[in-house]
């Protein structure tokens, strides 16, 4: 069996971590098997979906490094819902029902009023043809539901283990709108079938949903896919994440320069009994992927973790991937330099007038930096350079620590911290370091 996942997103709004989460769970878990990943556009809520939304999910999807075999959009596929709409129509499966959203809702207080579940009571399959010519006749159009079985619906959960759902204490849920608009749960399992999904990955909230779903599955004669539910993401004080979407979006996170592979190493082992690393490459994430690592408690995030991460990456990062996205002039050796001090890309930029000037240097004490400059080599420099200058001044000055080094990096770099000057010297050359020795700006 070839395995097949997808992913799902509705276009209503940006990719947040969760979703992308799921996304990268779904991806990985295709890879590890040498399956097929495929990207679906969930887009039948026409008055939320928009092109802008779905075109910044892919963009987003791929700023992630993840790439998909198949594409589709629902919106696209409306022919096949109608067909599996007759279809379960005439094996009695589906049936109308006319109350208003009003109506439902009293129905439902009057139930939690006399503490029992709030479960759709089934009145519309007691109207006789007369009752619903008399309703139609009032201008109102039905809603469709799905007969459930009411009975005990198990799956073994590839995360979870043995689960079910009693679908007797769940409504019939509504397949189709009054305007004939198919909902996510039709939709869903029309593509699932047809495509040939084989696992259903995604968050625990539809633990409950999987009943119906099953139920829905063969009812329309589909293979049932596996299906493996996901601790949801919380707060590392425990709170929930949906009031912070915007600001765990994939977009926001880009925007502040956040490495993709930082946010893709983290999603991968939270809620895991694997260790949360820097990662270079998805691949790398793929090659030990199981569902056996990954627990039921809640996966807690942290801000500070990812931040963290995402600095770790961009030190382990080499030149061949850091390379496109760097600032003109930077070489290397330069990068390798000072990657192990920069927490975003972009402070590579900073670094470039160390190597390449111009930079004005911090001349804090003249006089023994003059001393310095008569006792530079005439190079070439090379990373013995360093230690060896600084001991020839050592035993010159009798200086030591901060007092013989300090000096020599505020004139070199104009900077009190950073690389080891034993690779930076190097860089900066004979010429610049007299100059900057002197006070010139080189």
């Amino acid at each position: 069996m070839t395995v097949r996942v997808r992913f799902a997103p509705s276009p209503t709004g940006q990719l947040h971590l969760g979703n992308a989460r799921t996304a990268l769970v779904n991806w990985l878990f295709a890879r590890h098997a040498g399956g097929r990943f495929m990207l679906r556009m969930d887009d039948t809520d026409t008055a939320r979906s928009t092109a802008e939304f779905a075109s910044g999910i892919e963009s987003d999807l791929r700023w992630l490094g993840l790439d998909w075999d198949e594409f589709a959009r629902q919106s696209g596929r409306m022919e096949k819902y109608a067909d599996a709409v007759a279809r379960l129509k005439a094996a009695g499966r589906l049936y109308p029902c006319y109350e208003t959203p009003q109506e439902l809702d009293l129905k439902r207080k009057l139930l939690q009023a006399r503490h029992q579940p709030p479960v759709y009571d089934r009145a519309a399959l007691k109207l006789a043809d007369a009752d619903r010519t008399r309703l139609e006749g009032e201008g109102r159009k039905p809603h469709w539901r799905f007969l459930l079985d009411r009975r005990r619906v198990e799956w073994a959960d590839l995360v979870r283990g043995p689960a079910e759902v009693d679908t007797s204490s769940l409504s019939d849920p509504v397949l189709v709108r009054e305007d004939g608009v198919p909902l996510y749960t039709l939709a869903s399992v029309v593509d699932d079938i047809e495509f040939g999904v084989t696992h259903v990955v995604r968050g625990e909230d539809h633990v409950t949903n999987t009943g119906p779903q099953i139920e829905l599955f063969q009812a329309l004669g589909g293979a049932v896919p596996a299906f493996a539910h996901l601790a949801l993401l919380i707060g590392k004080d425990g709170s929930g994440l949906s009031k912070r979407l915007g600001s765990l979006s994939l977009a926001n996170l880009r925007d502040q320069g956040v490495e993709a592979m930082a946010v893709a190493s983290l999603l991968a082992r939270l809620g895991t009994s694997q260790p949360v690393e820097p990662k270079q490459s998805l691949a790398d994430l793929a090659a030990d992927f199981s569902f056996s690592h990954f627990g039921r408690a809640p996966a807690r995030y942290d801000d500070d973790e990812l931040t963290s991460l995402s600095a770790r990456v961009l030190h382990g990062m080499d030149f061949a991937t850091a390379r496109p996205r760097l600032p003109d002039g930077m070489s290397e050796a330069l990068w390798l330099a000072v990657r192990g001090n920069i927490a975003k890309l972009t402070d590579a930029a900073e670094w470039l007038p160390v190597a390449n000037g111009p930079l004005v240097p911090v001349v804090s004490e003249p006089d023994y930096l003059s001393e310095a400059a008569a006792a530079l080599p005439p190079g070439p420099f090379d990373a013995g350079t360093w230690p060896a200058w600084t001991a020839t001044l050592k035993a010159k000055t009798g200086r030591k620590g901060k007092a013989l080094f300090q000096p020599l990096r505020l004139a070199l770099t104009a900077r009190e911290h950073g690389p080891e000057m034993q690779v930076l010297l190097p860089l900066i050359g004979p010429e610049r370091a007299r100059a900057r020795l002197s006070g010139a700006t080189a």
